[in-house]
């Protein structure tokens, strides 16, 4: 498996960024069938930043539907949010502007929002985020607190950490496939701290035992770069934006990524990158 290149902030977007595999990973967490014959168009947003991050994963099914998936180690509790903010981006992207000044009414494709959980601490096999639960409460104003919120966005938070879910898993391989490589991830990190040997260990572990192996043996230095720095900008940013950034940007020189790419990933300007690059050395 080649995986297309234009989708690689993280190696789950990086492999989840095949049109087929999205149309198996939808069913799988539906638990619905769909036709091969019905198009699957990625639209994920490029230009988009979360804390210098694109959303991971967006795509059309066929012009009915748009589907955004997060994957995530770290419950993010304002995951609702963010993700109202990135579909309203992304109906800016598929509808005309124009049509909503028209008096034709302008059907829109239907949302579904999805957060993919597989890190180490324990979560329900399943859960949903609301959007309304972060509305303040109009009580202290005197006013009555409303049934139904003015505005509402649902998120689905599944549980894929390896032996979880089996069901969903076993309707998608390379969901399966990504669940057991992260575990493997995990067990070795327990047994060594030092995540890069961890990393190294995982991957061959599944291309001896024929798990991600196509995608891991073309892939597999810039797998290991991208898990690396995925993985550091989620611990240093929940700690801390600006120093987890810096602590992720040394890292990453650490692993031999040129400035520019570094740059790229966080955000940071070249004069405090130079700064930490001379430190490094």
């Amino acid at each position: 498996m080649k995986a297309n290149t234009k989708f690689k902030n993280s190696v789950f977007s990086f492999l989840f960024s095949d049109p087929d595999i999205l149309r198996e990973l939808y069913c799988a967490l539906q638990g619905v069938s769909l036709s091969k014959d019905i198009p699957v168009k990625i639209n994920t947003l490029q230009d988009v930043l979360f804390m210098d991050k694109v959303n991971d994963i967006s795509f059309e099914i066929g012009g009915k539907l748009v589907v955004l998936i997060e994957h995530q180690s770290t419950i993010n509790p304002n995951m609702a949010l963010r993700l109202l903010m990135y579909i309203a981006r992304i109906y800016e992207k598929i509808i005309d502007r124009k049509n909503i000044y028209s008096v034709r009414f302008q059907p829109l494709p239907r949302p579904e929002f999805f957060v993919l959980y597989n890190g180490t601490a324990e979560y329900p096999d399943e859960t949903i985020l609301k959007l309304s639960d972060a509305f303040e409460s109009t009580v202290s104003l005197g006013l009555p607190e409303k049934a139904v919120p003015a505005l509402e966005l649902l998120v689905k938070v599944i549980n894929i950490k390896y032996g979880r879910n089996e069901i969903i898993t076993k309707r998608c391989k390379t969901l399966a496939s990504y669940s057991a490589f992260v575990g493997k991830v995990q067990e070795y990190e327990k047994q060594n701290p030092v995540l890069e040997e961890a990393v190294k260990k995982a991957v061959q572990y599944c291309v001896d035992h024929d798990i991600l192996k196509e995608f891991l043996e073309q892939n597999s230095s810039e797998v290991m770069n991208m898990l690396i720095l995925d993985w550091n900008m989620e611990d240093a940013l929940a700690v801390r934006y600006e120093e987890g950034k810096e602590e992720v940007a040394r890292n990453a020189f650490t692993i031999g990524l040129s400035i520019e790419v570094i740059h790229n990933i966080t955000g940071l300007d070249m004069e405090t990158l130079k700064k930490i690059q001379s430190q490094n050395t």
